[in-house]
């Protein structure tokens, strides 16, 4: 039996025609319907964004088209709250005991979950924001995911990326079409970048830890659990950093242009190692119990 996910192009038309495999064109195929089996943190990038936050949107936007009801009812909530339709509680859904500075920019479609502080000048375009999450001012969020607890000090700038629960990204960060796990801190003034400067083609690891074609023009990087990395480095597109790991910034390592395991950590050459527990080890390690 074949399903009909009612897929829509959705993305960008009006790209360097270098970053694009045809012709200016940055786009994906957006279900309406989804269906994906999550094996790699590629996977998660596509569920959340493209099926998810894409999706979403397509959704939207088709509901407009064939209910009058509903279209009526989003230029009804911008008319009485004074705002534009982007801007209204018709597409922009606030939790409770939120605090929100009057000169922050949320565009809809977004969701912001309970108890989130929202800072003065910060900017948010259809995002997915959990609960108990700090945006502090000046930060740019835009096509992400916001995980429970997480916190965002001044001027993070987020494009297409997922961050787990009880993340932490610091001042100047840009991430862009990226994973970050849960648990993890990323230090100041970190650039992840997505576009690969000679055009070749992005590899990233499958399920099985090889290196394979990643089938996008542009990706991010991907972080994991439990993860310290310091400020001011620089990581190359796809680039993969295993849960538990500690970087920091050196002479010897500013642009990291290359996956980074466990092995690699340098919290191995800290005088107090033993104080970075690893909590995520590999399947099939011996670890010790908990209890």
């Amino acid at each position: 039996m074949t399903i009909d996910l009612l897929s829509k192009e959705i993305g960008y038309y009006h790209v360097p025609t270098y970053m694009a495999s045809e012709g200016g064109d940055l786009v994906y195929q957006v279900p309406l319907r989804s269906l994906i089996a999550i094996d790699t943190w590629v996977h998660i990038f596509i569920a959340d964004t493209v099926f998810g936050l894409f999706g979403r949107g397509a959704r939207f936007e088709d509901r407009l088209n064939k209910d009058v009801l509903f279209k009526l009812g989003i230029l009804g909530h911008a008319l009485y709250e004074g705002k534009q339709l982007l801007e209204s509680s018709g597409v922009v859904k606030i939790g409770r005991n939120c605090v929100i500075d009057p000169s922050a920019i949320i565009h809809g479609p977004t969701t912001i979950g309970d108890n989130v502080t929202v800072g003065a000048g910060a900017v948010i375009e259809n995002c997915i924001i959990g609960d108990n999450v700090n945006v502090s001012q000046g930060c740019q969020l835009m096509l992400s995911v916001v995980g429970d607890g997480t916190f965002l000090p001044f001027r993070a700038s987020m494009f297409m990326t997922t961050i787990m629960d009880n993340s932490m990204v610091a001042q100047n960060t840009c991430l862009q079409m990226c994973v970050v796990g849960r648990n993890s801190f990323i230090g100041a003034g970190n650039t992840f970048t997505d576009f690969n400067l000679v055009s070749a083609p992005i590899k990233a690891r499958d399920a099985n830890g090889q290196l394979k074609f990643s089938n996008r023009p542009v990706l991010g990087g991907c972080v994991g659990h439990n993860c310290r990395i310091g400020a001011g480095l620089i990581f190359f597109p796809a680039r993969m950093i295993e849960s538990d790991v500690v970087l920091v910034s050196s002479k010897e390592r500013r642009v990291v242009d290359k996956d980074i395991f466990i092995e690699d950590s340098d919290h191995h050459r800290f005088t107090a190692a033993n104080l970075h527990r690893r909590l995520y080890p590999r399947p099939g390690e011996m670890t010790n119990e908990s209890w």
